[in-house]
């Protein structure tokens, strides 16, 4: 992250480079890096976990119809509320994920990291706290500290999954006013049991049940929910009202260059995130696009059906090589191990050299590889067959 700007202030002369030292940023910033990963021009890109394969030709057409459509309206501000897509997300919603839920209970914004800070401006901020599970999604504690919320680690087990009494020993110290569980788990593609969601909400709960408190909120990230072997968490929404589930469009729906994310929850919940939410957010192009991709779901979803077999095999694969690889329920395998991070950067870069981009995403010792199409997913394993033997080589 380059800390140099070309910004002028008092006393300097105009163009002078000023580094942000020398600027009032908020101190919990200062030394941070954005969120991001290399985009590098290599043949195979398997590193950000987008789906791999373009809209079919028949929703291409359709989009270019809604957003003309559009288009003939863009001199007005959008629908404020986005009614038509959030009830047309509501009934993907109720035939997808095993639970009926109505308009009033989903909200869309711009990609689910949206969604997410303004669950964070609602219900965090200044003097209160957000409890993940690391490793898990990054955004999680940047956009923690984003919106001032203080962000505190808990605890994870060696298989990575969520050490469920230690979790609730972290949730009673801490007593969070969020709590964020990412299903499936992003970068491990671990999923969360329906029994252990249910145990961190109680949990959740009774730390905060003073008289003048009100329980946790508990999000459950799901944006990689439509790759799962396990059914959607949605239905535990039901009589719980500081239970929320995000989505995306972005990994199913093939439509990462959208920014379009949503959740579920109590009414009450929707009510709170559009006191933050600035105005006419979702544009009437987004709108209309994300509307035509809904239109083509089966069509989507089959291309998810594709990806979680080509998902498997890379399991399958990697075992087979010598790999230890982490169980997975996304559109993405953390592989390794690798030693420490050293080990699993010098891997990321033998990969690298063979034309392959995977993701070297901070975990020691581990790597992430997106599932992609065949030809690509043959690409990357024909790399991790070349780099073993190298290794092997070396070490002989």
């Amino acid at each position: 992250m380059s800390t140099t700007s070309t910004t002028s202030t008092p006393g300097t002369s105009a163009g002078a480079v000023v580094g942000l030292d020398e600027l009032p940023l908020r101190d919990e910033l200062r030394g941070k890096s954005p969120y991001g990963a290399p985009q590098l021009d290599v043949p195979v890109r398997l590193n950000t976990n987008e789906n791999p394969y373009p809209l079919p030709d028949a929703l291409v057409a359709r989009i270019a119809e809604r957003v003309a459509e559009a288009a003939r309206g863009l001199n007005r501000y959008p629908d404020r509320d986005a009614v038509e897509l959030r009830t047309r997300l509501a009934h993907y919603l109720s035939d997808t994920a095993g639970h009926r839920v109505g308009r009033e209970q989903v909200w869309a914004a711009n990609g689910s990291n949206e969604v997410l800070q303004q669950l964070l401006q609602a219900f965090g901020g200044p003097g209160r706290t957000a409890l993940g599970f690391d490793p898990s999604y990054s955004m999680h504690a940047l956009l923690a500290r984003g919106t001032g919320t203080g962000w505190i680690s808990g605890p994870r087990n060696e298989d990575f999954t969520i050490d469920v009494e230690a979790a609730r020993a972290a949730i009673a110290e801490h007593r969070p006013e969020v709590v964020f569980i990412c299903s499936p788990n992003n970068p491990t593609g671990t999923a969360v049991s329906e029994e252990t969601v249910l145990a961190l909400y109680e949990a959740a709960q009774a730390a905060r049940s003073g008289p003048d408190e009100h329980g946790a909120l508990v999000v459950v990230d799901e944006a990689y929910g439509e790759f799962s072997h396990r059914p959607s968490l949605l239905p535990l929404i039901e009589g719980r009202p500081a239970l929320v589930l995000s989505r995306t469009m972005s990994k199913a729906f093939g439509a990462a260059g959208l920014r379009l994310g949503y959740l579920a929850a109590a009414p009450a919940v929707v009510d709170a995130v559009q006191l933050v939410r600035l105005p006419y957010h979702l544009s009437a192009v987004t709108q209309a696009t994300a509307l035509a991709a809904l239109e083509h779901t089966d069509t989507l979803l089959g291309y998810v059906e594709q990806l979680k077999t080509e998902r498997d095999r890379l399991v399958s694969e990697l075992r087979s090589l010598g790999c230890r690889v982490t169980e997975s329920d996304a559109n993405f395998v953390q592989f390794g191990h690798f030693g420490d991070a050293a080990g699993s950067h010098a891997v990321w870069e033998a990969l690298l050299a063979h034309g392959v981009l995977v993701r070297d995403n901070g975990v020691p010792g581990w790597l992430r590889v997106s599932a992609g199409t065949p030809e690509e997913n043959d690409a990357f394993l024909g790399a991790v067959r070349a780099v073993t033997k190298e290794l092997k080589e070396k070490s002989d």
